[in-house]
């Protein structure tokens, strides 16, 4: 059994993907196997995963139709043999040290998740997200980030950016059963808490190893795209059912988080928000569905 099995879900990615896939086999530590799974792309993706399918054995391909990121998500978790989990999307790359500090870091701590900071790239420069992440895990008493607080990130991307399944090292353990939701928008915050939920010790690692890229036409970028209601309030509205999910799971499993309503109603509040470019029916529709799911969570939350 391997060490460390890195998944990478692959779609129309050719520009990016060599750097990506170069910059896990220069990893200083080598105990590894890469899944990618190459989702249905119509660029010349599927043959430069070939190439390192061909060139290194620890690399293994698979290729199936379009199922989107969770559904490349779930058929790599079908084909890894490691002991721990981590995740590369095909248009990031990772430091040369990324793998050796995540698992020198499980080691020490025997923890079942170990989360690291992140820088952005974009525009030719590196950007760091709000406070340095990095900064944010070094003020940890032992790195231990409680599981409540964990949690609480998921709501808005709290402090600690733990909601992406990039940038991490998890316990393969807690992937017994686990499936990605698939055909929704934000699939990390609709099933990163899963983990979290079963995890009983968690530490951040003051380190910035993962870069992940910034371009336009990625899945954030388009939902972002404020001129235009409909890919707007899609975006909204997957956020909002992801809300909706996690108070579901915490209420099942017993797990109180504190902050649950301030962070459920900080995003909701944030949705109220409208472009200028938006006609008055679009702004009062935006609005009452809002409002009525604002109310609705409120609800629950407070019974």
């Amino acid at each position: 059994m391997v060490k460390v099995s890195i998944g990478v879900p692959v779609y129309n990615v050719d520009q990016w993907l060599r750097q990506c896939l170069d910059s896990i086999r220069q990893q200083s530590f080598q105990d590894f196997e890469v899944i990618m799974v190459d989702d249905g792309s119509t660029d010349n993706s599927f043959e430069i995963c070939q190439e390192y399918a061909f060139k290194d054995k620890r690399f293994k391909l698979y290729h199936q139709e379009n199922k989107g990121l969770a559904g490349a998500r779930n058929t790599c978790l079908k084909h890894m043999n490691g002991e721990y989990v981590t995740w590369v999307d095909s248009d990031d790359w990772i430091e040369v040290n990324y793998l050796k500090n995540l698992v020198m870091e499980q080691i020490r701590t025997q923890a079942d998740i170990v989360s690291m900071g992140f820088k952005m790239f974009g525009n030719g420069k590196y950007y760091i997200v709000g406070e340095d992440i990095s900064k944010k895990y070094g003020e940890l008493q032992d790195n231990i980030i409680p599981k409540e607080r964990a949690l609480a990130d998921m709501f808005n991307n709290g402090e600690y950016f733990l909601l992406h399944m990039w940038g991490n090292l998890i316990d393969v353990n807690l992937y017994r059963g686990f499936v990605c939701s698939e055909d929704v928008m934000y699939e990390d915050t609709g099933n990163k808490f899963k983990l979290f939920l079963q995890s009983k010790k968690n530490v951040g690692l003051s380190k910035l190893d993962y870069v992940y890229r910034i371009r336009e036409n990625s899945i954030v970028g388009q939902a972002n795209d404020t001129k235009s209601f409909n890919k707007m309030i899609k975006g909204r509205m997957s956020v909002i059912s992801n809300i909706e999910k996690l108070i579901y799971y915490l209420d099942i499993s017993k797990v109180e988080v504190d902050e649950i309503g301030e962070g459920a109603n900080k995003s909701l509040t944030e949705f109220l928000d409208y472009s200028d470019d938006w006609t008055e029916i679009e702004k009062n529709e935006n609005r009452n569905y809002i409002l009525r799911r604002k109310k609705l969570i409120n609800d629950v939350i407070n019974n």
